[in-house]
């Protein structure tokens, strides 16, 4: 792409400014490729971005409802099983955070654990994963997709390192945030856009393995149970440390977001 075109792309008000800043750099998967200016610019050949959003749109929706679904089935099986979901140790933040680097921080460690986890469970499952006899019925799909198992295998996959990533940029920023924080400051922080990336993974990644926990037998879903319980104890937990965090608006994204 020229020089030229890119400045006359600059001036196209359907691009939106900043969108690229909090996004997942799932261009793939994006709802919002043919408006991001940044996803135009990188790539020297694309087709039909506006028809890539339509059917990317409706993936992301499909994974909302099955996100809520998700969430239901967890609190059953946390009674089930005698698990308190909500009993989650409160720490002084501000206390913590002045005394530790931010890869050591909860939240951090927390999501450290679950991408183990997960790398854990896909060593365990490689060979029931490559058998096509548990792939849902047409009738039974729960992800937009032709091949649901494999629509929810991305999503783990894509979030898996992500999750934590994002952490660590959230909690350091909120370490450096920390020595000029005035509770009169009406602007947004950007560990707080930081965090809800990381949410948004979390989420997504919470309706996957629902979906897997659908697709796969009794005797893997035990592991399955305990990565969804400690996603869900992951996800209140940045809640609780980023208490801003879901009201952050990304611009472009939130209105596709699971929790927007």
């Amino acid at each position: 792409m020229d020089r030229d075109k890119v400045k006359e792309l600059t001036k196209d008000k359907k691009y939106i400014s900043g969108i690229y800043n909090y996004c997942d750099r799932w261009c793939e998967r994006c709802p919002q490729t043919s408006r991001c200016l940044n996803y135009v610019i990188c790539e020297d050949e694309f087709s039909d971005p506006e028809t890539r959003d339509i059917r990317n749109e409706a993936f992301w929706k499909k994974m909302s409802e099955i996100l809520l679904a998700s969430i239901d089935m967890m609190h059953e099986m946390a009674d089930s099983m005698q698990i308190d979901l909500d009993n989650i140790d409160i720490d002084d933040n501000e206390e913590m955070l002045s005394g530790e680097e931010s890869e050591d921080h909860e939240v951090c460690m927390m999501a450290k654990d679950y991408a183990d986890m997960v790398s854990e469970w896909f060593d365990g499952a490689e060979d029931l994963i490559d058998s096509p006899r548990y792939e849902l019925s047409a009738g039974d799909e729960v992800i937009v997709g032709t091949d649901s198992l494999n629509d929810a295998i991305d999503v783990i996959e894509w979030y898996q390192p992500q999750i934590y990533v994002k952490l660590v940029r959230a909690v350091s920023g909120l370490m450096e945030e920390a020595d000029s924080f005035n509770a009169d400051d009406q602007y947004a922080r950007d560990s707080d856009g930081s965090a809800k990336v990381a949410l948004t993974g979390i989420d997504r990644s919470i309706a996957a393995w629902g979906s897997l926990n659908r697709i796969f037998p009794g005797f893997y879903n035990n592991n399955i149970k305990n990565i969804l319980t400690h996603l869900d104890r992951l996800r209140k937990k940045v809640e609780m440390t980023f208490p801003d965090a879901r009201k952050f608006i990304r611009p472009g994204f939130d209105s596709f977001d699971l929790n927007g």
